[in-house]
């Protein structure tokens, strides 16, 4: 009896063992699980986490081009305010040459001294001269002077009247200006050959 009896504590270890085992690998299946949730979770939380990243860089964006576009509409605003008021500064330092052209006018109509006309005239137009000089603009000089193409435009071409005035100019039609450093008229001249 005593070998009956070994054999079933044996199966009886066996059985204990067979359950420990499997107990052992429940466990190490259920640890196994429990990464694996928890993996799952980090990654799901990550997920998360760059899913609101986009979404504050997308609104981000949304803002930043919705600035963008009101600065450039306020900027050509601003830029056409400016074009449309820019010679308001020089049309009302213009107003007392008018003023001075509409006293002559007045003068010329009431006198008969053509030398005090002349001399009120020539006034004006100095005073005009050296408003326009005041404000950056200079004439292009351009009598006798060889001629250039980056300030001059030529009419016609007729024979030099001495040989030094060949290729030089020798009539202006129309005189040239020149706005701080820029050509804004050429002047129309006559070319000696």
């Amino acid at each position: 009896m005593n070998a009956g009896g070994d054999i079933k504590k044996t199966k009886t270890t066996d059985k204990k063992r067979t359950e420990t085992v499997k107990g052992q690998k429940n466990n190490a299946d259920k640890k196994k699980r429990e990464k694996k949730d928890i993996k799952a979770e980090a990654e799901a939380a990550s997920a998360d986490k760059i899913a609101q990243e986009i979404q504050d860089w997308h609104d981000k964006y949304l803002r930043l081009s919705a600035e963008f576009d009101n600065y450039r509409k306020r900027t050509i605003k601003e830029k056409a305010d400016l074009l449309r008021l820019a010679n308001e500064d020089l049309l009302k330092d213009i107003l007392s040459v008018v003023d001075d052209f509409e006293r002559g006018i007045e003068t010329i109509d009431k006198s008969q001294d053509l030398d005090a006309l002349r001399a009120g005239i020539h006034l004006i137009y100095n005073k005009f001269n050296d408003f326009i000089k005041q404000k950056g603009l200079k004439e292009i000089e351009s009598m006798e002077k060889p001629f250039d193409i980056d300030f001059h435009e030529a009419v016609t071409k007729i024979p030099a009247p001495s040989a030094k005035l060949k290729g030089k100019v020798v009539d202006v039609i129309e005189k040239g200006y020149i706005l701080n450093e820029k050509v804004i008229r050429y002047a129309k001249v006559v070319v000696g050959e």
